[in-house]
């Protein structure tokens, strides 16, 4: 009798833990376009995404773990990144981190294309601007595999440069080419918050 309980308790782990993503995943687009443009996930934070992020894969990850990126905004609402001093701050524990860096961006070809499994990744241009490459990963050639936490590809993709307020996500299924240098700005300070995925 104890083992059907523990063979039926072990069946029901998928429902339990991921109870909502079929439905996620079946939500309509403006539902979502409506969700993404009310804002009620920035809690008074005011910045924007990039509009290259992926608004499907935000709505899941959010929805999904929404007390971490509830944290993750507040962080950045809360927190005077101007005189944030250069390191790594947990937020929440190892699930929500954020690294400050103050440094020279780099030269393209010394840059190498990148995505990860176990984070996401939220980065801001704090001061200075950079240019970011954005690929699909099931369009990339992956070059070193997983070594934790990234994978390196052979990518083609769009650029963007920052943008004042703006900052971009990179899901699991998203490569990007981050710190390429921008004429006139040799110094850059940015912020990189890692959010858990729950992938």
């Amino acid at each position: 009798m104890k083992y059907s309980a523990i063979i039926y308790s072990i069946a029901l782990l998928p429902a339990i833990n991921f109870p909502c993503y079929a439905q996620q995943k079946a939500v309509s687009e403006n539902k979502i376009t409506a969700w993404v443009d009310k804002k009620e996930w920035a809690n008074g934070l005011n910045l924007s995404f990039h509009p290259s992020v992926n608004r499907d894969s935000f709505y899941v990850a959010y929805h999904r773990n929404p007390k971490l990126w509830d944290a993750a905004f507040a962080f950045l609402k809360n927190t005077n990144l101007q005189e944030l001093k250069p390191g790594k701050y947990p937020i929440m524990g190892d699930l929500v981190f954020a690294s400050v860096t103050e440094a020279p961006s780099h030269d393209k070809e010394d840059v190498k294309w990148e995505s990860h499994k176990n984070y996401v990744d939220l980065q801001y241009i704090i001061k200075g601007k950079e240019m970011i490459g954005v690929a699909d990963t099931s369009k990339a050639t992956i070059v070193k595999p997983y070594s934790p936490d990234v994978i390196n590809y052979n990518a083609e993709g769009k650029y963007y440069i920052t943008e004042p307020d703006t900052f971009f996500l990179f899901f699991p299924n998203d490569a990007h080419r981050p710190t390429i240098k921008v004429e006139g700005y040799d110094i850059v300070k940015k912020i990189v918050i890692k959010i858990a995925t729950g992938y």
